[in-house]
């Protein structure tokens, strides 16, 4: 009984310890400081947005940019342009711009912003 308990107890402090320390960014994430792969959209768009247009951005969710607070102009990504349109044609997509395989949410963005947004977008 003793020994189950010794074990269980050495695995919980092992994986502790295997959370501690550790970057939360994959090796190949735009926070990892590497180049983004030329293949993720999304990446290539957040490292253009922050690194280049010196841009307030995050990632939200699995395929979003949000540009500074919740009002701001946000993209969502999608696999191809297509996808991009249907969602448009479907009516889910309202007051967004279809830029590729992008939509952009104008939000409260001003021009400035949407125009650098837009930049990055049109990149790639």
């Amino acid at each position: 009984m003793m020994a189950r308990f010794l074990a269980a107890a050495a695995c919980g402090a092992a994986l502790a310890l295997g959370a501690c320390g550790g970057s939360d960014s994959p090796a190949d994430s735009p926070a990892s400081g590497k180049p983004p792969d030329p293949n993720d959209k999304r990446a290539v768009a957040f490292a253009c947005l922050r690194d280049d247009k010196q841009l307030p951005v995050r990632m939200v969710g699995d395929k979003s940019i949000q540009v500074g607070d919740r009002g701001g102009p946000r993209v969502e990504f999608f696999v191809s342009s297509g996808e991009a349109e249907g969602r448009q044609f479907d009516g889910n997509a309202q007051g967004a711009e279809q830029i590729g395989a992008a939509l952009l949410y104008i939000n409260r963005g001003s021009e400035d912003q949407l125009k650098l947004v837009e930049e990055c977008l049109d990149d790639q």
